[in-house]
């Protein structure tokens, strides 16, 4: 399916660009595992069948993406949920373009715990033996969700961590396996989903709002990209994945 999309995005742009066609392209990757999936495919593909000389993936937190697509120093920003991140995008909306969902399949996000666990609802978790609920990074919408609505909300008493989604995963990996009581903050499409059996915990005050709604997961580009590179432009507005593709990207 990738490199008939490639090959596609080929046919279609084979006349734009003439001898100036651009052989580079910055991508933005924030870290989360969407993101370094959709990010090295564009990549790869790029790269190996479209004849980039370097798609460079740089590392960035959330409101940098935005910001530096905005100002014209990456050109790409691939995970953008909405509405999530609907504030964000409203602060740069007149410096970026917003190309249509990538991800074709629906969204999933919230707190969880593990099907072990005899909780099904956020209201009852002040009843189990969790002690923390292993968030994200601090920046992260849901994360602030968590932290200004969900706890004062629902009055929990575990302690909510923050940091690195790298290090929330080394965590929910070990207390898994020791079958430790805890939660956490899961999301699809990720790879978590297949590894893990958990359930996806009610919300019945709605403290996270939209983020309890689907999302749409697309790509912001700098406004001049249509114009400065239309083959890249074409990729990646015609770039689409399912949820089993994308999983399989990142766990291969």
């Amino acid at each position: 399916m990738a490199l008939m999309l490639a090959l596609g995005v080929g046919t279609l742009t084979a006349g734009c660009g003439g001898s100036e066609q651009p052989t580079e392209l910055k991508l933005a990757n924030i870290g989360w595992d969407e993101n370094v999936a959709v990010s090295n495919l564009t990549k790869v593909l790029l790269e190996d069948e479209l004849g980039y000389e370097s798609v460079d993936v740089q590392r960035s937190d959330l409101d940098s993406a935005y910001q530096e697509v905005a100002d014209g120093d990456l050109d790409a920003f691939q995970d953008v949920w909405r509405p999530n991140q609907q504030a964000l995008l409203d602060e740069v909306s007149e410096d970026v373009e917003q190309l249509d969902p990538w991800f074709l399949d629906r969204t999933e996000q919230g707190l969880a715990v593990p099907s072990y666990m005899d909780v099904t609802s956020i209201d009852h978790l002040n009843e189990s033996n969790a002690d923390l609920i292993l968030g994200i990074e601090p920046s992260a919408v849901v994360s602030q969700m968590i932290a200004d609505e969900v706890k004062p909300q629902y009055g929990l008493k575990q302690k909510l961590v923050e940091g690195p989604t790298e290090g929330m995963l080394a965590e929910v990996e070990m207390l898994y396996t020791n079958k430790e009581e805890f939660v956490f903050t899961a999301w699809s499409p990720h790879w978590m989903n297949q590894r893990y059996d958990f359930r996806y915990l009610e919300d019945p005050k709605d403290a996270l709002g939209p983020a309890n709604d689907p999302a749409e997961v697309s790509t912001i580009v700098k406004e001049d990209l249509q114009e400065k590179d239309p083959v890249a432009y074409a990729f990646l507005a015609r770039l689409s994945l399912l949820r089993s593709r994308s999983t399989a990207l990142r766990t291969s």
